[in-house]
């Protein structure tokens, strides 16, 4: 699990081991979220969320917008096509 961003003061991994299609978990001790990145034009999309504010959610989405191309190529390096 490679921590590739950190957001608001939550940690956004890629697993090494993960699936397609490209994602990130974003998470604390008591939260965590999936988004879709939608690779290589986005917009990450919500798919699953444990405890997080909707208001949250949406701050986490528009950071990993803004961080977009990073992450993808994060992606990339770790497990290849999206």
């Amino acid at each position: 699990m490679a921590t590739v961003l950190k957001v608001l003061g939550y940690r956004v991994v890629i697993y090494s081991n993960d699936h397609r299609p490209c994602h990130v978990h974003v998470m604390s001790a008591e939260h965590e979220a999936i988004f879709e990145l939608n690779c290589p034009e986005g917009p990450p999309s919500l798919r699953e969320s444990y405890g997080f504010r909707k208001a949250t959610l949406n701050l986490i989405a528009s950071h990993l917008q803004d961080n977009l191309a990073d992450l993808c190529k994060r992606w990339r390096e770790i497990h290849g096509d999206y």
